[in-house]
């Protein structure tokens, strides 16, 4: 069984899988997918909001904000504590939007978006949020968790993830195209931990079963 990095850059890497049998690597497949941890917003505190749109509709865009994740933030392993645990806070307060043109408005991004730990952050700081209209303005406090896409695509750890065929024998190309929470190099790489760590559990559990 052979691994081959045939191309990689920091959103997209493809793997040469030799002699892997198929179930295992369609298993790694799935976990790049949805199976890798990564943060995303999953609760908010509004304090202030006077635009017109309403506190459930920017509650679901800011969970849409892909968050950059540090790998060393994620623990895969049998003593793994509890995700939800795992919290962070981002706070925006985008104070009153007073330009002297009543008719001009101000997009508010997510480059507004300020947190308490420097690593986790939007992806890009051109993110729209809400426009606000003269007069109007919001803040509020949210909270980013470790979270897995199993559970909401919010934290699908990848856009794609695909296993194909290649002419040789027991060989798959597995491509794997970040979300930007984390390097596609990572995400393959907390996978095969992933991988691993469940089937060493699901042995136990068969162990377990032979016993009784």
């Amino acid at each position: 069984m052979s691994l081959e990095v045939i191309n990689q850059n920091e959103n997209k890497i493809s793997i040469r899988l030799k002699g892997i049998p198929i179930q295992y690597a369609n298993a790694l497949r799935r976990i790049c997918l949805n199976g890798v941890p990564i943060f995303a917003i999953d609760t908010i505190e509004v304090l202030e909001n006077t635009s017109i749109m309403p506190d459930e509709a920017i509650a679901h865009r800011l969970g849409l904000i892909p968050l950059k994740t540090d790998s060393k933030d994620i623990v895969i392993s049998e003593e793994a504590t509890d995700e939800s645990d795992s919290r962070v806070m981002l706070t925006l307060d985008s104070e009153e939007n007073d330009l002297e043109d009543k008719s001009e408005t101000r997009t508010v991004f997510s480059n507004e978006l300020k947190g308490e730990e420097s690593g986790v952050r939007p992806i890009s700081d051109k993110i729209p949020i809400v426009t606000l209209a003269p007069g109007q303005k919001i803040k509020f406090q949210a909270y980013a968790r470790l979270g897995r896409g199993t559970e909401h695509a919010k934290w699908n750890s990848a856009n794609t993830s695909v296993l194909t065929e290649t002419k040789n024998k027991d060989e798959h190309i597995l491509t794997v195209e970040s979300t930007g929470s984390l390097d596609a190099k990572n995400i393959v790489l907390i996978g095969m931990d992933e991988l691993s760590t469940r089937l060493v559990k699901f042995k136990e559990m068969l162990s377990d079963l032979k016993t009784k």
